[in-house]
């Protein structure tokens, strides 16, 4: 398969390609990194990457960006970042990669644990995480040409505890190997609409 992969320099994003690439032609693509550069958060970014590269057989975001503060402190500019960039960004290209996709393809996107298990600091990435799940679950039944599309959630990386792990004092972690076999299952598998979760 030919399967285009953004996000694909991120610590999820290379273990995916790791995972995949020994058995299929990936591309590459990021905002400042990879084969191609696209901005998730420009419409007319993710066409014109489409354009250039022409049809492929799946599309995985390992991309996007959310704000972490107290809710006291949150603004609306602070939300636009996850709206904008995590949730906004990922359906736009779901929305680009139905024309770009060839038949049976599919579409994996990324939201995460805080969905379903939230916490302090974390309202922003919550919101945006189920949304993205929301989005799959709906789209799943109006897709065209078989094509597939489900969400991968997982919980803190192993490769992100120094960073993260204050904030998720008492969670599980994965490491991002573990995470990319549900990309793979996603993107090698039949099923359409689920979310993978990976703790």
């Amino acid at each position: 398969m030919k399967i285009l992969v953004i996000g694909a320099n991120g610590t999820v994003g290379k273990a995916v390609v790791a995972e995949l690439a020994s058995r299929h032609q990936i591309i590459t693509a990021g905002r400042n990194s990879g084969d191609y550069r696209v901005d998730l958060k420009d419409s007319a970014s993710i066409t014109a990457l489409f354009k250039e590269i022409g049809k492929v057989d799946a599309v995985v975001s390992a991309a996007g960006n959310v704000h972490f503060a107290p809710l006291a402190e949150f603004s609306a500019d602070n939300y636009a970042i996850g709206i904008n960039d995590k949730l906004m960004g990922q359906v736009n290209l779901a929305l680009a990669a139905q024309e770009a996709l060839n038949d049976g393809g599919s579409i994996t996107l990324t939201s995460g644990i805080l969905s379903s298990d939230p916490i302090r600091f974390g309202s922003s990435a919550s919101m945006v995480n189920a949304a993205i799940d929301g989005f799959v679950r709906s789209a799943a039944i109006e897709l065209p040409r078989g094509i597939r599309i489900n969400s991968i959630s997982p919980t803190l990386l192993e490769e992100s505890l120094e960073n993260y792990g204050p904030y998720f004092q008492g969670f599980n972690t994965v490491p991002a190997a573990k995470v990319a076999r549900a990309y793979s299952k996603s993107v090698e598998g039949a099923q359409t609409g689920q979310v993978y979760a990976v703790n």
